[in-house]
């Protein structure tokens, strides 16, 4: 395990039914490749080692004694490897016959698991050869292949060297309507492994993927299976070779179905994102009461050395909280409704007739007023009572003025303009600050006049103020505290910076929307980020990018989704940042130094901050990351940031 990723392997060998010595060198040549390709933990199908369409001829001792020593050769080839390997194998135990899972390591048969629930339908008969974990009496102590094991009906959980902890089910267990699964993974399992011997019939396929997949997410862990494919018997039904690596729901690796060929299926699951989401989530501890029968822990071998061929197969997406393409429309549309939804329900509540905000030109205020449009709409009530203000500073450009003026004017809302000009240059003479001295002083004076402007209108016009700052500002403190910071409801306030752009673009893409206002949108989409506080250039463009000065937004809310939504370690979000900006390759976006520069700029202003968001107005959350001091994120101003310096 490294940087809390689990490589693991399903494994689909090529068979002969009955032919034991076939079966066996094919999984051992599959062992022998998923060890090479770093994978630690490998499953391969149910019964694999006789192939599972043997029907009558489990009945026979020749197939079971050979099956044995093929366990044992196993054993025996794997001695000096660290890899962990669950096959599937025929176990007699009294006058019980087991269909079973054998876990080994290192020459070592760490355990037995057998299957809980026998299928005895259409063509499956397992019942007319096969007994049930159930009905094994108690635990009994067996010598199978040449060693001493314990075999029970009592649910057995394995933890490796490392404290990755896994379970096993066996193909229909899965589909009961209570898995050994589900007790396993509120017993502490992060992993659990599926030998399987699933047919394939018309529409069980996307049965299949979602049964994995919601069995997956709602355990909170990685499901790993593998079904047996080409080789097995056709004599009534086709086996495709299913395998397939999931991780809280996600599917992470799969195989290619109808394959005549053997495939080992590799992925890496994240045993630390697990556990991130397990401890924020108390439904799924309070599950764990409903164990009645507690697992036996089996701990496997420590592992011989150190593994160095680590290598990251996952791609990392730059952007988290942007949806990918295929469902970004949707997303868009939905995070759109769920702004609407609130300002509507608070515009109903407080009684307001009116909605008054800054309109700036800039991507924020933009998304705002388009929700505020979109909310009067919805509500039957006029665009005209939407009051939008823009307050041209010392720092405004001709190209955000202009856009602010035409986006105000063709979606028909009230618009004024207001300079702060003469009140802050008023304000600074009364202070006694030099108006050429371009510091913070200079900056949050025309912030605070912008919120002063805006709430003494709300007190005039009885309308309440729409704030505009969004999750990247609050996470950065990038806001004047008792300016912009403050609103009366606040619609962005779990939107990050990077996903506002496109919010913006899929209505400016829209329908709805008048080819001016989309023209004006797309203009708005390409300016600079700036809050406009210090004078433009001797041309009259943005001279103040924030970029520059607080850094990259896609690197901050990268950052910030892996900190709040998992809570990982810095050197692990530096990690993931590596591999997400490609640093050090020829696609590079950021080089190392330049990530971990800004990381410890995240850090620092995100802690020192705080006190910002301590006292933050109402507003709805969207996604799974939100900093409401009222639920989401909650944390004391002056805690120290020292643990988390890069």
């Amino acid at each position: 395990m490294k940087y809390g990723f689990v490589t693991v392997a399903s494994a689909i060998p090529s068979v002969r039914v009955a032919d034991c010595g076939y079966n066996t060198t094919e999984t051992i040549r599959l062992i022998d490749d998923a060890r090479e390709k770093g994978a630690e933990i490998v499953v391969f199908p149910e019964l694999g080692i006789t192939s599972y369409s043997c029907q009558d001829l489990f009945r026979q001792q020749r197939l079971l004694a050979e099956a044995e020593k093929s366990v044992e050769r196993i054993l025996t080839h794997t001695q000096s490897s660290d890899i962990i390997v669950i096959v599937g194998v025929p176990v007699a135990v009294g006058a019980m016959l087991l269909n079973c899972a054998a876990v080994m390591q290192r020459g070592t048969l760490l355990g037995i698991v057998p299957k809980t629930f026998l299928p005895n339908y259409s063509e499956f008969y397992e019942k007319r050869w096969f007994a049930s974990a159930r009905d094994i009496p108690r635990s009994t102590t067996i010598t199978y292949a040449n060693r001493q094991v314990e075999i029970s009906g009592k649910p057995t959980l394995f933890r490796t060297s490392e404290g990755v902890v896994f379970g096993i089910e066996v193909c229909e267990d899965l589909w009961a309507p209570i898995p050994p699964s589900s007790m396993l993974a509120v017993s502490g399992a992060d992993i659990i492994f599926n030998l399987s011997a699933s047919d394939e019939l018309i529409g069980k396929h996307e049965y299949l993927l979602n049964l994995i997949s919601q069995q997956s997410a709602r355990n909170i862990c990685g499901y790993v299976y593998s079904s047996c494919g080409f080789g097995e018997s056709t004599q009534d039904v086709v086996y495709s070779g299913n395998g397939f690596v999931f991780e809280n729901g996600n599917m992470v690796a799969h195989s290619k179905r109808f394959s005549v060929e053997p495939q080992l299926i590799i992925g890496q699951i994240d045993i630390e994102r697990l556990r991130a989401e397990r401890l924020q989530n108390n439904t799924f501890t309070e599950a764990g009461s409903l164990v009645k029968d507690e697992p036996r822990m089996t701990d496997c071998v420590p592992y011989g050395c150190e593994r160095s061929n680590f290598r990251l197969l996952r791609s990392i997406n730059p952007t988290p909280f942007v949806p990918s393409t295929e469902i970004l429309q949707d997303r868009c549309d939905e995070i759109f409704n769920i702004q609407v939804l609130g300002l509507a329900k608070r515009l109903v509540h407080t009684k307001c007739r009116r909605v008054v905000l800054g309109i700036s030109g800039g991507l924020d205020s933009t998304l705002a007023l388009l929700v505020c449009v979109k909310t009067f709409d919805k509500l039957g009530m006029p665009r005209k009572d939407i009051l939008g203000v823009t307050m041209p500073g010392f720092g405004t450009t001709d190209r955000t003025y202009r856009n602010a003026l035409s986006l105000m004017t063709s979606l028909g809302i009230e618009m004024r303009e207001i300079s702060i000009a003469e009140s802050v240059s008023l304000h600074f003479k009364d202070i006694g600050h030099n108006i050429d001295n371009h510091d913070v002083t200079f900056e949050n004076s025309q912030a605070r006049e912008r919120t002063q402007i805006l709430m003494d209108l709300s007190n005039k016009e009885g309308a309440l103020v729409l704030g505009t700052g969004d999750l990247s500002e609050l996470a950065l403190g990038w806001a004047t505290y008792n300016g912009d910071h403050i609103s009366m409801y606040g619609v962005n306030a779990s939107i990050p910076k990077t996903l506002i752009r496109y919010l913006v673009r899929s209505v400016a893409e829209s329908d709805v929307i008048d080819r001016t206002s989309r023209d004006t949108l797309l203009d708005i989409i390409d300016t600079p980020i700036s809050p406009e506080l210090t004078p433009a250039d001797d041309e009259g463009n943005i001279k103040q990018k924030t970029e520059q000065l607080v850094g990259p937004y896609e690197l901050h809310d990268f950052f910030l989704y892996y900190m709040l939504r998992y809570g990982f370690a810095p050197e692990k979000i530096f990690f993931l940042a590596r591999h997400a900006f490609k640093a050090g390759t020829e696609e590079e976006k950021y080089d190392k130094e330049t990530i971990k520069h800004w990381l410890g700029v995240f850090m620092r202003r995100f802690f020192s901050q705080q006190f910002k968001r301590s006292c933050l107005p109402d507003g709805p959350k969207v996604g799974s990351v939100s900093m409401s001091p009222r639920g989401d994120w909650r944390m004391a101003s002056d805690a120290s940031s020292a643990l988390w310096m890069p």
